[in-house]
């Protein structure tokens, strides 16, 4: 019983050494592991998963992210759910979450500019414009252009190319850009308007990268919102989205630089 006892002394006294030596490490290099929500806009799901490994491996804070469409988040934001960044699909709500007193002024910059496609699953379905002058009879996917950027800018390039009267019975809203992916993915629709980064480096199915010309310009920006002024966490995840590396993910998953 003895011994017993005194082994078990001398277990909790190094563990007792170990905690300290890693509470002192911590404090002395300043790096204390924390944890962030993130509000992010659907097209951006693929790109914020890998730069949200990269800046849990760098940083040790944790991201939690949250996809939507930028519409229904920041109702959401307004409503109090609790997200310390947002990261939309257009500069819109993010100027308005700081006009409203939901983000923090001074924090607003645009993380990437989104691209568009036209998607479908059948390897020789989509051959540019001209795909949309033959499209009468199919279903075409869009997310609703009421809350999500990407479907506004679907509607946009339909009036550009003159076949919005002509096709908009056949046009099948999805709540996002990833359900409007899902529908063109599945079959529900022969054709969707996605995002470039739900696409790009699929070797399947075909798509058309719409010219940035034939609608407005998809500026995403991010913000930081007043949930996460005080947490160290989420201020060095806006900092990391500005790093060069960071910069080069993005891009790599079909978004171009700032502009």
């Amino acid at each position: 019983m003895r011994r017993q006892l005194s082994l078990n002394t001398s277990v909790c006294a190094a563990s007792l050494w170990t905690i300290c030596a890693l509470v002192l490490l911590s404090v002395t290099t300043g790096v204390i592991a924390g944890e962030t929500r993130v509000a992010v806009a659907s097209n951006f799901t693929v790109a914020a998963n890998a730069i949200g490994a990269l800046f849990e491996r760098e940083t040790g804070h944790l991201p939690i992210f949250s996809f939507g469409a930028t519409g229904q988040l920041y109702t959401q934001v307004t409503q109090g759910a609790p997200y310390d960044v947002f990261l939309a699909a257009d500069k819109t709500r993010p100027a308005r979450a700081v006009e409203e007193g939901y983000a923090v002024a001074g924090t607003r910059f645009t993380y990437a500019n989104g691209r568009l496609a036209l998607f479908s699953r059948k390897a020789s379905r989509v051959n540019g414009k001209s795909t949309l002058t033959g499209a009468e009879n199919v279903r075409i996917a869009i997310a609703n252009p009421v809350i999500a950027p990407y479907g506004a800018a679907a509607i946009s390039v339909l009036r550009s190319l003159g076949v919005y009267e002509k096709l908009q019975s056949r046009l099948v809203r999805g709540t996002n850009i990833a359900q409007a992916y899902q529908f063109a993915f599945t079959g529900n629709a022969a054709l969707g308007f996605v995002a470039l980064s739900q696409v790009v480096g699929r070797k399947d199915g075909s798509h058309w990268v719409v010219p940035a010309y034939l609608h407005p310009t998809i500026a995403q920006d991010a913000v930081l919102l007043r949930h996460g002024a005080h947490n160290a966490a989420a201020h060095a995840f806006i900092a990391f989205l500005k790093d060069a590396k960071v910069r080069r993910v993005i891009e790599k998953f079909g978004y171009g630089s700032e502009e």
